[in-house]
């Protein structure tokens, strides 16, 4: 599926960002399974977004991305947990609250 979400969001105002996001980012470096896995880089993302404090709508989007990817609900908290030490107690807070409605069922 063609990712098209910079554009839709930011196609008119940042049409060469929208681009990078849809066709680069989206379109080639998630697609270099070989190197390293979907659900490898779907843990990596969440890391690194919890680590930066990004805790918003993409956050959850990630989350549910890594979801599909094959993260169990066991994995995400063991990861959450883990990052909480070094990421900080109010961004795991904020993070289990998103991981919680991404896993619910």
């Amino acid at each position: 599926m063609k990712q098209t979400a910079g554009r839709d969001a930011l196609g008119d105002f940042a049409p060469q960002f929208a681009a990078l996001n849809d066709d680069v980012l989206f379109g080639e470096v998630w697609a270099r399974e070989e190197q390293l896995s979907p659900r490898d880089r779907s843990l990596i993302t969440v890391t690194a977004l919890m680590a930066g404090g990004t805790i918003d709508s993409s956050f959850a989007y990630h989350l549910d991305a890594a979801k599909k990817n094959g993260i169990t609900r066991a994995e995400i908290a063991e990861a959450l947990t883990h990052l909480a030490f070094y990421c900080g107690w109010p961004r795991a807070w904020a993070a289990f609250r998103m991981a919680k409605e991404v896993w619910k069922d």
